[in-house]
């Protein structure tokens, strides 16, 4: 590790690799810097290993049922206690996490790459290119994302697809305005202009030279807007538009359990405690990544 560190801290690296490796590892050790950071992304690492290990670690079946422990208040025999068809809670939030998480992933990958690739285009063709995409952009932000997202999923029917598709298209326009701002930034810059110089094509300068330049900046959004990706997920799932029961998303959870809030409160408390943690979780890591990645915060 000595050495990895004296490697990568090289003030005059020898290759591009240990140019590229030191950055990363500055950005590591300034991360590792911001307690609240590190906070968000240990919960955040939690979080993704209780979901991958859940068939591991759920003491039952998330969709096995005993009515004669039906609202049984946590104990040792349920630790979270059980819903009212007698499933355990913290079985359900664990095979919940895979869920929700999943939907969250799903949807950065699509969108992310969307917004980028809207934005750098606009930005650096300008012109009717960018009025045209902007436009549509502007179309998009002029609604509330959920309200936006229950019109697709009415139209695309309720399920977990319907419900990525709809959060998927109501997610993509602010990524591709900050695309497209960090992409006015530097269109005019002496390298960029040493690329036209040396023949290049404008895609080429668009895929090599100007959308790595929006990458930290979309990186820090993207953190930022998982949380509300996670509430909007699960606010579908309550609606019942989103994962239909007896699927165990932490939304469709809560809203079986509404009846109930006031008796056997723990049935809706552990599914709403874990969209707060992870929600947060994302926002703390946001924060820190910003202050990292973000130059105009140094």
């Amino acid at each position: 590790m000595t050495a990895f560190r004296t490697w990568a801290l090289d003030d005059m690296p020898n290759s591009r690799a240990q140019a590229a490796w030191g950055r990363r590892y500055r950005i590591w050790l300034s991360l590792r810097s911001n307690p609240l950071a590190m906070i968000g992304l240990t919960i955040i690492a939690l979080c993704v290993a209780f979901s991958l290990c859940a068939p591991l670690l759920a003491p039952y079946d998330p969709a096995m049922q005993d009515l004669g422990a039906r609202l049984a208040f946590p104990s040792s025999a349920h630790w979270f206690g059980t819903d009212e068809l007698g499933r355990d809670i913290l079985s359900r939030i664990l095979y919940g996490g895979r869920v929700t998480l999943g939907m969250v992933v799903v949807v950065v990958i699509l969108v992310a790459p969307i917004g980028l690739a809207v934005g750098c285009l606009a930005g650096y063709l300008g012109g009717w290119t960018d009025a045209v995409l902007m436009r549509v952009t502007d179309v998009f932000l002029a609604f509330p994302r959920l309200i936006l997202a229950l019109a697709f999923v009415a139209a695309l029917g309720a399920g977990v697809q319907s419900a990525i598709i709809a959060i998927a298209l109501t997610a993509w326009p602010p990524y591709a305005r900050i695309a497209r701002a960090e992409t006015l930034t530097v269109r005019n810059t002496d390298y960029i202009a040493a690329c036209r110089l040396t023949g290049a094509s404008k895609w080429r300068i668009v895929a090599r030279h100007v959308a790595p330049m929006c990458v930290p900046s979309l990186i820090v959004r993207v953190t930022l807007d998982m949380s509300s990706i996670i509430i909007t997920a699960a606010s579908l799932g309550f609606l019942g538009m989103g994962a239909q029961p007896p699927s165990p998303e932490w939304g469709a959870m809560i809203a079986t359990a509404k009846q109930y809030m006031l008796q056997q409160w723990w049935v809706a408390v552990a599914p709403a405690v874990a969209i707060l943690l992870t929600s947060l979780a994302f926002n703390f890591l946001g924060d820190g990544l910003r202050d990292v990645l973000d130059p105009k915060q140094n």
